[in-house]
């Protein structure tokens, strides 16, 4: 119970950290993000205190939800420390802001994402603005990529998930029914490229979407802070556990292949013996 109380407490502060780095800009819904810290804390701490899992998978495969939470957090938090440079500036977000401008710039080339997240701004948005959603686009979509190349490198050289024990598919896939139809094994191929596919093709969906959509509804205003760190962590983020959730699921159907093969196999030789 410690453990899942700790990482509830670490949740609560990842989504507290907009407003504990920014006192003076978010004051206006301080108590909204009071409360839905507490609701997300009481979430994960009867979810990881309770025998069977609910909602969370991959609960007993580590580094798979670590490596989401330190992906959301670093995501949160940079994004935080650019939008603190503006008003109080100090060396770590100085430091914070310079690296993402590099990666912003770097990465910001026709047709990248990060090229489309600045099209969802109106037409008339000023110089300043697009250089933070830039900077912010840059730095949020770098940290998915590399979370992305740490998983995989998880996954191929250091045996995830079977390295921390034996791995239960029905305890960490929850949310996946195995008794809804057809053969599982040709389920989880098919999700899996279900996310890999729609994890890939998110981060320029979601900027023409909401262009195309901008005629007939509102348009996107990210000059609120709150917004727009959550907007942008949102916009990298989900893409991200998409196409980790994919790698992991094919991952997962391959043990299962694997596992059919030898069985098979070794039915055919008792068989054959006998």
């Amino acid at each position: 119970m410690s453990a899942a109380a700790l990482r509830g407490l670490f949740v609560a502060l990842l989504i507290a950290t907009p407003p504990l780095m920014l006192p003076g800009i978010i004051s206006d819904s301080s108590q909204i993000t009071v409360l839905v810290a507490i609701i997300a804390f009481m979430m994960i701490f009867i979810e990881y205190s309770s025998t069977s899992p609910s909602f969370i998978e991959f609960r007993d495969a580590p580094p798979f939800n670590r490596l989401r939470f330190i992906a959301l957090l670093l995501m949160v938090f940079g994004l935080s420390a650019m939008v603190h440079e503006q008003s109080n500036p100090s060396a770590l977000t100085g430091a914070v802001n310079n690296l993402g401008r590099i990666i912003g710039h770097t990465l910001d080339f026709p047709y990248s994402p990060v090229r489309l997240a600045i099209l969802m701004l109106p037409q008339n948005s000023d110089a300043q603005m697009v250089e933070t959603l830039r900077v912010g686009a840059g730095l949020t979509y770098f940290i998915s990529i590399v979370t992305i190349a740490l998983f995989l490198i998880a996954v191929r050289f250091l045996s995830w998930p079977a390295r921390s024990g034996a791995f239960n598919v029905w305890v960490n896939l929850p949310l996946f029914d195995p008794t809804s139809g057809g053969d599982v094994l040709y389920r989880l191929q098919r999700d899996a490229r279900i996310n890999i596919t729609l994890g890939f093709l998110l981060p320029f969906v979601i900027p023409a979407v909401i262009k195309l959509a901008a005629p007939i509804m509102d348009p996107v205003t990210l000059d609120n802070p709150q917004t727009l760190i959550w907007t942008l962590s949102a916009w990298a983020f989900l893409p991200t556990s998409m196409i980790m959730r994919g790698i992991a699921m094919s991952k997962v159907a391959s043990m299962i292949s694997d596992k059919r093969r030898r069985t098979y196999a070794s039915e055919e030789t008792d068989f054959q013996a006998a």
